[in-house]
């Protein structure tokens, strides 16, 4: 009898784990979707059996530990988060629980709208007008923005130049003449992303810009040298 009902209890026990897990179609309606983390990634919340996961950083099956109604522990963050709605924008948000007792909540992470993309997948859907707003709009708050390193965007650009991308490499080296009007190295690497690409005017144009910039710049020198030797 007494092994019967230490069975019974295990039972119940392990129904009542596998069940907690489970979320309410309402909330699962209101929180699936793509939350805008930092600048230009995403944390994605999705449902499998009703139990909620994320993406997150790479981590594509990250399962949080529900606590309750709204409130997940995520241990590959090592906090707390909680689902909200901000009063100020009537959006959704993700929010991380404070640590202390009586601190204010801050709405960290807003929910992307149904066609919303961050400037990081406009420039991988080579949408480079659109990226560039978003970046300018980005830098406009915070200058010093990881998303929006200079060298990042010339490293990309140097990448599809390899591969002989040469539509590519141009739009993103301009993107980044856009970011960094004042530097004298995205006009040098403009102008030999046009060199390479056969457009040998732009080319001149834009190491003209590097040098103005930077009346060192050697390289620029000895390439318009070449260039005029050949007219």
């Amino acid at each position: 009898m007494k092994s019967y009902s230490i069975l019974l209890i295990t039972v119940l026990l392990l129904l009542f784990s596998c069940s907690s897990n489970t979320n309410s179609e309402t909330f699962i309606h209101k929180t699936s979707g793509r939350y805008l983390y930092n600048s230009d990634k995403v944390i994605t919340i999705y449902f499998e059996k009703k139990e909620l996961h994320m993406k997150w950083l790479g981590s594509k099956h990250i399962k949080p530990l529900k606590l309750s109604e709204n409130i997940f522990f995520v241990k590959e963050m090592n906090e707390k988060i909680e689902f909200l709605t901000n009063p100020e924008d009537n959006k959704e948000y993700i929010v991380l629980v404070p640590k202390e007792k009586n601190a204010k909540k801050i709405f960290n992470y807003r929910k992307l709208d149904a066609n919303e993309k961050t400037a990081k997948e406009y420039l991988e859907n080579n949408e480079f007008n659109n990226a560039l707003t978003e970046y300018l709009k980005i830098k406009t708050k915070d200058s010093l923005d990881i998303a929006i390193k200079e060298n990042n965007f010339n490293s990309l650009g140097y990448k599809a130049l390899r591969n002989k991308n040469y539509a590519k490499s141009i739009n993103i080296f301009t993107l980044n003449t856009k970011l960094y009007p004042n530097s004298a190295n995205v006009y040098d690497s403009l102008g030999e992303a046009y060199m390479k690409s056969g457009d040998t005017i732009n080319a001149i144009l834009n190491y003209k810009k590097s040098l103005a910039l930077d009346s060192g710049n050697q390289r620029a020198k000895n390439i318009l040298k070449k260039i005029n030797k050949k007219k």
